[in-house]
């Protein structure tokens, strides 16, 4: 695809997004001084694409604008249940207990039943292939004490690794007024998951496992598309449309790309192998800002 096609689809894509309205289908509690004062978001779309070897942004779009997670909420999880791995808290052999309350989370899941376990590694392909809500309750649960208490530690990590501006309020995504993010700050997370925990990043190139007997299936189909990416996370609420992280890494690039609320996962990642696209192309090695549609 010539450079001026791809300049146009990539202008295409964002005059779309731009017209996604206004955010609907979240709670209805209003975002407090503790929750940084930030205002709901007005719109869905946010872009950026980094440079993984340098840092150097390559693209972006309302990239620092308050956007909700949905399940990109779940890296962050991970990124806890990592450390506690990496820390001897847990083994890979570890029984979580689920509770009632993570077995009453809606679906995606895995529906366990209350007083039922799951080991650690089980619960992170179920998080990471699956995105399964129940699995990462659970998991909050047992490191945390409570999910609220995890939620709090999840935040605390967040400003330790460089999010300014996210708030999470719980494990899995689902729908908070209160749980924030942006565009930027989900770059930092998966480019921190990326760096800190080369040994576990595999966990979120795997688009199938095998959990008692039969295969469970994944949704990122970013995966197997486009030689090169290896991970790492889908989301989606009605509120924050369809979300990923995507991470890049072959014949010698790497980068991180972020793309949120798209109005359907085909849009997403259609956008997200333009901007792929457009950034590995020869002269594309300058670092460069959105050129908005209409803008000369």
């Amino acid at each position: 695809m010539s450079k001026p096609r791809l300049f146009q689809l990539i202008k295409k894509f964002v005059a779309a997004f731009a017209l996604l309205g206004l955010v609907a289908g979240c709670a209805t509690t209003t975002p407090t001084e503790t929750m940084l004062a930030v205002p709901a978001p007005a719109q869905k779309y946010a872009a950026v694409v980094i440079d993984g070897s340098s840092g150097r942004t390559l693209f972006e779009a309302n990239s620092a604008a308050p956007r909700y997670p949905a399940s990109l909420t779940k890296m962050m999880t991970l990124y806890l249940l990592f450390e506690a791995l990496e820390q001897g808290r847990v083994s890979k052999t570890t029984l979580i207990p689920v509770s009632a309350n993570a077995a009453r989370q809606p679906p995606t899941k895995l529906r366990f039943r209350r007083g039922e376990t799951i080991d650690v590694e089980s619960a992170i392909r179920a998080i990471t292939v699956k995105s399964a809500n129940d699995v990462a309750v659970a998991v909050a649960e047992y490191l945390g004490g409570s999910e609220a208490a995890f939620a709090a530690m999840m935040t605390a990590k967040a400003r330790q690794i460089g999010m300014r501006s996210t708030v999470f309020r719980n494990a899995s995504g689902l729908p908070d007024a209160g749980q924030l993010t942006t565009a930027r700050d989900m770059a930092v997370l998966g480019t921190a998951l990326r760096a800190r925990f080369p040994q576990h990043f595999h966990y979120f190139s795997e688009s199938d496992f095998m959990f008692r007997g039969r295969v469970v299936r994944g949704h990122n189909d970013m995966l197997g598309r486009v030689r090169g990416v290896n991970g790492i996370k889908t989301g989606y609420i009605r509120a924050s449309g369809f979300n990923i992280v995507t991470s890049y890494d072959a014949d010698g690039r790497r980068l991180i790309l972020v793309v949120m609320g798209a109005d359907s996962a085909r849009q997403r990642n259609d956008h997200v192998e333009a901007l792929i696209q457009r950034n590995l192309s020869p002269g594309s090695n300058t670092t460069t800002r959105l050129l908005y549609a209409g803008e000369q």
